[in-house]
């Protein structure tokens, strides 16, 4: 593997909510002049941080941004700013859309990429979640297992840094993800930014693998039934509290990101 660390002095984060940390607020009672949400890419700027003195750092990602916006307004912005280092993670609102192509948005992907390693000394890509534990999102899997494929080769072939988030199998638990199903919670996030780390060289003093206590105790086991019961009541919670309002903001063609700018817009020491 390259030495990374000595050659990284910068940082640009690009996406959309799941590199903003939508899922995982800050909790530490200081007030974040940024959106509030931590999340992996801040997590794994403060570790690179702590092993670079002086890191300058900026996440231009915005939550409900599509690939075409990302390639159009934020990788233009890392391109001027020529970092060391930057992530792109983008798509997966796409593909949540019924007429995605993932054939198609591996094309506009591959653009990106290839304006954002003509000047970065490294590019750090992701593969899409494998959503197999979740129902309605399960459906889109197919479509992510064929993106991922992409994403995989255009790494490669651009000699790109990947992380397969698809692989991490312990973020198939529902016990990772915030309440709305969609983004990571704060350990799902501690786990990703652990990922990162691992690909990039970077020491950490934990390990993304380490396994989630048992969901169940003996009672419960006996009370199954109970417990199956309550959680079809959370699914139609989770229905009426994130899918219908998901689904009429697509109808109204807005988004939760409408008018909202990145969180961290220049490239500054942490």
């Amino acid at each position: 593997m390259r030495d990374t660390l000595s050659d990284i002095g910068s940082f640009v984060a690009l996406g959309d909510s799941f590199t903003e940390g939508v899922g995982d607020p800050y909790t530490d009672g200081v007030a974040h002049p940024d959106s509030g949400y931590r999340g992996w890419a801040d997590r794994f700027a403060e570790r690179l941080a702590a092993d670079r003195p002086g890191l300058r750092y900026a996440n231009l990602a915005v939550r409900g941004r599509l690939l075409g916006q990302v390639a159009a307004e934020q990788v233009p912005r890392a391109v001027a700013m020529a970092p060391d280092l930057v992530s792109i993670a983008a798509g997966g609102n796409d593909l949540l859309r019924p007429r995605a192509d993932p054939d198609a948005l591996a094309q506009t992907f591959d653009a990106a990429v290839a304006q954002l390693r003509a000047v970065c000394r490294e590019v750090l890509v992701f593969t899409g979640f494998d959503p197999g534990a979740f129902p309605l999102i399960r459906l889109i899997r197919g479509k992510v297992a064929v993106y991922n494929m992409h994403l995989r080769v255009i790494a490669d072939r651009r000699d790109c840094r990947l992380v397969d988030l698809w692989s991490m199998r312990v973020l198939g638990d529902p016990r990772e993800w915030s309440a709305d199903r969609l983004h990571l919670g704060p350990d799902g996030h501690r786990r990703v930014a652990l990922r990162t780390c691992e690909v990039m060289g970077v020491s950490t003093d934990a390990d993304w693998r380490e396994p989630l206590p048992p969901r169940l105790s003996p009672e419960a086991v006996r009370l199954q039934a109970t417990a199956w019961f309550a959680a079809r009541r959370l699914d139609l919670r989770w229905a009426r509290g994130y899918a219908v309002p998901w689904v009429g903001r697509r109808l109204r063609g807005v988004s939760t990101g409408d008018g909202l700018a990145p969180k961290r817009s220049e490239m500054l020491p942490l």
